[in-house]
C-alpha cells in the first residue's frame, strides 16, 4: 500500500512540542534508523515510515498526517508541492464544446489543478527534486488526451483565459475604470453586450476600486469571457453573486461552450447542476493529497459525492452523507427586541437607500436577500456606525460585523487572534465544541492568519466575530468561499449560537440552501442596482423567499433523492406549475 506523511511547515514548532516530540518517538528511529531527521523542521522518510500514526497521534499541534492512499491508486501524483507536502492525482479533462463542473472540498488541489491546466503551474509529476520536463509530461499521458492537450499547451497552440478565486486582489492590480479594462481586453467585440446582460451598464464609469463584491466578481467574468480562446476557467464564478446574476453568468459561460472548453470549480450546488455538461469529483483529505475522479453525469456525479461514495471507483471518501434538512417551521418570535431601527435615507453620489422601520427579537436571525447592487451591504454598516444615514438616526449600539471581505492582514496565528477577541470564552467547553469543532478550526489554530486559504479565513471572521461579547451580530455572506460540506455547519454554528446566547443576527447571503435553513424572518431588497434600493419586510421566511425568487423569475425544487435545491428549467413542467400556483419557493 502507499503511503503519503504530509508535513504542515505552519503548524509545525519543533521547539514548543517538547523538544522535537515526533522525533524521539518515533519507533523507527529508536531502532537506529532514519526515519524522521531533523533539518529546521521534521523531515519523514515515507520509504521508511511504518503508518503506526504514533507522531501524528501525539504531535500537539497536528502538524503530522500518515495517510495510507487507497490501493487502487497506482499512479504517481501530477504534482507534489514538496517533500511531506500536498500531492495531487489525475486532472479534469476539458471537453469541446462542453461544460466540465468540478466539485470537492477547499484545499483538495481543484485551483492547483486548474493552475497546471492553464501553464500557470508545471507539474512536476511527484519529483519535486529534479522537476519533469516538457516531454516527460507530454510522454506520462501519451496514451490518452492530456498528452495531446500539454503538448499544445506547451508549444503555445492553445489559448486560455482564467478567471481566478481571489477577486479580491483585482482592484490591488487595476486602478482604472470599468469600461477601460474591458476595452483593453477585449478581443470578441462583446464587452458591452455582456455588461449589459450582467447589469452593469450602470457601473461602467466606476473605479474598479469602488465596486461591491457581486459587482466586482460580474466584471472578473466578463473580463475572462470577452478574449478569445480555446479553454476557459472560472474558478467560483457564483461568489458574491445573486442568485439572478448566478443564472445570468451561467448563460454566458454555457455559451462560451459552443466553439471552446469550459472547466468551471463551483461550490453552489444549484449553479454547478445548472451550468455543467458533465461532473469530475475532487475527493482526498485536505492540504494532504486530491484525487480527481472520472467524468459523471450532472444528477449522478452531484448524488455521489454527498453520498461520499463513488460506485464506478469503489471508492468511499466519506463516512457519512451530507444531508440537506428540510427547512425548519418557523418558530414564534420572543417579544423581547434587542434591535430596532428607524427610517433611513443614505444617498451616494450615484445611489440612494431607503429603509424602512424594523425590529430584531432575542434568539431571532433576520436574513437579507436581494439583487447586488441594492445596498445590502450599507445597511450593515448603518446600523454598524461605519456609515452614517443622510436621513434618520440611527440608536448608538455595539453591533458584532462580519465584513464582506475578510483580509489576511492580521499578524500572528488564528489561537492567538481568537484568544484575543473571545478572552475566557475560548477554553469554554461550549466555545471549543460549537466554534472550533464545529467550524473545523482546530487543525488551522497554529497557523499564520496570512497564510489561510480563502475558505479558512472566512471561517476564522466568523469565529472572530461570534467570539465578541456581544447581543447583536452582523455577518456580511458568510458562506462566500466556503465547500458545500461547511456551509450548513456554518448555518448550524450561527444559529446554535444565537439560541445559546439568546442574541439576535443579521445574516447577508445568496446561498438559497444556506438561508432556508437559518432564516426566522426576511428583509427583501428591491429596486434598480447601482441606482435606488428599498427594503421590503421584515416578513417571514416564507413570503420573503417566495417574493424573492418571483422577482428573480426563478422556481425552486427539491432533488428527491437529497432534498439539495435544484433550479427548474424554464419552461419544464414543474417549472409552469411552480409559476400557475404562485409557489416559487420550493417548500
Amino acid at each position: 500500500m502507499k503511503r503519503i506523511v504530509i508535513l504542515d511547515k505552519d503548524k509545525c514548532n519543533p521547539e514548543k512540542c517538547g523538544n522535537w516530540l515526533c522525533f524521539r518517538l518515533c519507533p523507527v528511529n529508536r531502532m537506529d534508523k532514519e526515519c524522521i531527521t531533523k533539518n529546521k523542521k521534521p523531515v519523514i522518510n515515507e520509504e521508511l515510515c511504518t503508518g503506526c500514526a504514533i507522531c501524528s497521534n501525539k504531535c500537539p499541534f497536528e502538524a503530522l498526517s500518515v495517510i495510507n492512499l487507497p490501493e487502487k491508486l497506482k499512479v504517481d501524483p501530477i504534482h507534489r508541492y514538496g517533500k511531506n507536502a500536498f500531492e495531487l492525482f489525475h486532472l479534469p479533462i476539458p471537453k469541446e464544446n462542453k461544460v466540465v463542473g468540478i466539485l470537492g472540498r477547499n484545499g483538495i488541489g481543484k485551483t492547483t489543478a486548474l493552475n497546471i491546466l492553464s501553464g500557470n503551474l508545471k507539474p512536476n509529476l511527484g519529483n519535486f527534486e529534479d522537476p519533469a520536463i516538457e516531454e516527460d509530461i507530454i510522454k506520462r499521458y501519451s496514451s490518452v488526451i492530456l498528452g495531446k492537450y500539454f503538448k499544445k499547451l506547451f508549444n503555445k497552440k492553445i489559448k486560455i483565459s482564467y478567471k481566478p478565486q481571489r477577486i479580491e486582489l483585482i482592484p490591488k492590480i487595476y486602478k482604472g475604470k470599468v469600461k477601460d479594462l474591458i476595452k483593453k481586453i477585449d478581443e470578441t467585440n462583446k464587452g458591452d453586450k455582456y455588461l449589459e446582460e450582467l447589469d452593469l451598464i450602470e457601473i461602467k464609469n466606476r473605479n474598479i476600486s469602488s465596486l461591491s463584491g457581486g459587482e466586482l466578481q460580474r466584471v472578473a467574468i466578463i473580463a475572462a469571457a470577452v478574449k478569445k480562446a480555446d479553454i476557459y476557467y472560472f474558478d467560483e464564478p457564483a461568489s458574491f453573486c445573486d442568485v439572478t446574476a448566478r443564472i445570468k453568468v451561467a448563460k454566458i459561460i454555457r455559451s462560451l461552450a459552443k466553439n471552446a472548453s469550459v472547466v468551471v470549480i463551483e461550490h453552489d450546488l444549484a449553479t454547478l447542476d445548472y451550468i455543467s455538461d458533465e461532473i469530475q469529483i475532487v475527493y482526498g483529505q485536505p492540504t494532504c493529497y486530491g484525487i480527481i475522479s472520472q467524468s459523471k453525469a450532472v444528477g449522478r456525479g452531484i448524488n455521489e459525492y454527498l453520498n461520499g461514495y463513488l460506485p464506478e471507483d469503489n471508492v468511499r471518501f466519506r463516512d457519512y452523507s451530507i444531508k440537506f434538512p428540510r427547512s425548519q417551521k418557523e418558530h414564534l418570535l420572543e417579544k423581547e427586541i434587542l434591535l430596532e431601527f428607524p427610517e433611513l435615507e443614505k444617498k451616494f453620489t450615484n445611489f440612494k437607500l431607503n429603509v424602512n422601520t424594523g425590529e430584531i427579537h432575542k434568539a431571532e436571525i433576520l436574513t437579507v436577500m436581494g439583487a447586488n447592487g441594492l445596498g445590502k451591504t450599507t445597511f450593515l454598516k448603518l446600523l454598524s456606525g461605519l456609515e452614517k444615514p443622510t436621513k434618520g438616526k440611527i440608536k448608538k449600539m455595539k453591533i458584532a460585523y462580519k465584513v464582506q471581505y475578510p483580509e489576511a492582514n492580521i499578524k500572528g496565528t488564528v489561537i492567538e487572534h481568537l484568544r484575543k477577541i473571545a478572552k475566557t470564552n475560548f477554553n469554554s467547553k461550549w466555545y471549543q465544541s460549537l466554534i472550533l469543532e464545529k467550524l473545523n478550526l482546530k487543525p488551522v489554530l497554529n497557523n499564520e492568519v496570512n497564510t489561510l486559504s480563502g475558505g479558512e479565513l472566512q471561517k476564522v471572521y466568523i469565529a472572530a466575530t461570534l467570539s465578541q461579547d456581544c447581543k447583536i451580530f452582523a455577518f456580511d455572506e458568510p458562506s462566500a468561499f466556503i465547500d458545500v460540506e461547511d456551509r450548513l455547519k456554518v448555518a448550524e454554528v450561527i444559529k446554535k449560537f444565537i439560541q445559546k446566547k439568546e442574541a439576535c443576527a443579521i445574516v447577508v447571503d445568496h446561498d438559497v440552501q444556506f438561508i432556508d435553513y437559518i432564516a426566522d424572518s426576511m428583509l427583501v431588497f428591491e429596486g434598480i442596482p447601482a441606482k435606488q434600493g428599498s427594503v421590503y419586510g421584515p416578513v417571514t421566511k416564507q413570503e420573503g423567499m417566495n417574493r424573492v425568487l418571483k422577482i428573480l423569475d426563478i422556481t425552486y425544487r427539491t432533488d428527491k433523492e437529497t432534498l439539495r435545491p435544484r433550479i427548474n428549467k424554464p419552461g419544464s413542467n414543474l417549472d409552469t406549475t411552480q409559476r400557475k400556483k404562485g409557489e416559487y419557493y420550493y417548500n
